[in-house]
């Protein structure tokens, strides 16, 4: 069981903690530098790396505040 962390980030992506491992619909890995202790992924739609953000949310007007 993986001990992975997801933040979500008001008006902004979800930010996973820990190492993880995102594939496509066919399977295929998505490359993650696993240097970094986070991965941001994009839950805008806006971004020209999806699935990761790239901070395009900023000017596309996202807003979401989501609580548990």
């Amino acid at each position: 069981m993986s001990d992975a962390k997801i933040k979500v980030l008001d008006n902004g992506p979800l930010l996973v903690e820990n190492p993880i491992t995102v594939t496509d619909a066919d399977g295929n890995e998505f490359p993650i530098d696993p240097a970094k202790p986070s991965v941001a992924l994009c839950r805008c739609g806006a971004s020209a790396n999806k699935p990761f953000c790239d901070g395009a949310h900023r000017n596309a007007g996202f807003t979401a505040a989501d609580r548990a």
